[in-house]
Order: structure tokens, then C-alpha cells, then sequence
């Protein structure tokens, strides 16, 4: 069992940047592929960007490729997100989710295949 609490959320204007981080509980975060996904108001849950458990490999959505850069420290058991450039299509409630089971192979993309996730921070980009 892992606990996921994200921060770092806000409200900027086209072009800023923000940080967020997803700090995790226990002991065995570094056995989790983690990764971030976001849901805008009347949209379906997407992802956005993943990492694998030893931090080495990542894979990022075509829309967010190039602006956020994903992120983790496996001592402070913590996953972060980068996102510069930010696009009001940006805005959305952004969840990090901890992922035991998957192997590296396409799957990491899949929400289904994550057991855990945060409650999610609200972030908001102003044109």
C-alpha cells in the first residue's frame, strides 16, 4: 500500500512554469513505475508522462512533449513534474499515480495498469 500526495498546483499565466511534486509513503517506491496524468472539466483522464522505477527511462504524451519533463528522487520518495511553456490547454487536475505491477513496454501510458494515485492538484493557465 502506497499513499500519494501531490502539491505544487496554482493558477499562471500562458508561457509560466510550474513544479509539481507527489510525495509517497512506504518504503518500496522505488519498485513503482510512477507516473502523471491529468483530467480537464468534461474530459476524459489522459496521461502525460511516466518514469520508470529507476529513474532512467521516460515516455511522454505528444502534447506535452518537449515543455515537461518528469522526474524522481527514490530517497525523498518523490515524483515531480516540470511544466514550462504552459498552455491554457494545460489546465486541468493534474494526478500522480504509483505503478507496481507493469513492465516497461507501452503499458506505463495505461491508467488502468496504475494501482495507486493522489487526489489530484489543480492547475490553471490563464491566456
Amino acid at each position: 500500500q502506497v499513499q500519494l500526495v501531490e502539491s505544487g498546483g496554482g493558477l499562471v499565466q500562458a508561457g509560466g512554469s510550474l513544479r509539481l511534486s507527489c510525495a509517497a509513503s512506504g518504503r518500496t517506491f522505488s519498485t513503482y513505475i510512477m507516473g502523471w496524468f491529468r483530467q480537464a472539466p468534461e474530459k476524459e483522464r489522459e496521461f502525460v508522462a511516466a518514469i520508470s522505477r529507476a529513474g532512467i527511462r521516460k515516455r511522454y504524451a505528444d502534447s506535452v512533449k518537449g515543455r515537461f519533463t518528469i522526474s524522481r528522487d527514490n530517497v525523498k520518495n518523490t515524483v515531480y513534474l516540470q511544466m514550462s511553456s504552459l498552455k491554457p490547454e494545460d489546465t486541468a487536475v493534474y494526478y500522480c499515480a504509483a505503478d507496481p505491477n507493469t513492465s516497461w513496454d507501452g503499458g506505463e501510458a495505461e491508467a488502468g495498469n496504475y494501482d495507486y494515485w493522489g487526489q489530484g492538484t489543480q492547475v490553471t493557465v490563464s491566456s
